[in-house]
């Protein structure tokens, strides 16, 4: 039998997921900030190169931070709701048989 997860629960999964939300709108402001900064010390250091330079310089650094940022959310939502705990590993009851 596979144990409930406590995302289950409506009210613990609406905490955890507005935490989650609120931590995606922090790093969505972090990851902007950081490709307006990358943006100009690129164009400081080489001028007026291209705009398609500066537009994937732009969306590959903010593709990779939210990415990143959404994959690291859920595994911490996983982890703090305690999702992780209520799997059910059917490797182990074959380890356990005599």
């Amino acid at each position: 039998m596979v144990p409930k997860s406590p995302l289950d629960d409506p009210e613990t999964a609406a905490h955890a997921w507005a935490r989650f939300r609120r931590a995606m709108r922090l790093m969505m402001g972090l990851t902007v900030g950081t490709v307006v900064l990358a943006v100009a010390v690129l164009y400081k250091q080489n001028g007026m190169v291209s705009v398609h330079y500066y537009i994937a310089a732009a969306l590959g650094i903010g593709a990779m931070m939210l990415l990143a940022s959404a994959l690291m959310g859920l595994v911490f939502l996983s982890h703090g709701t305690g999702h992780d705990a209520s799997i059910h590993d059917r490797l182990e009851d074959e380890r356990n048989r005599p």
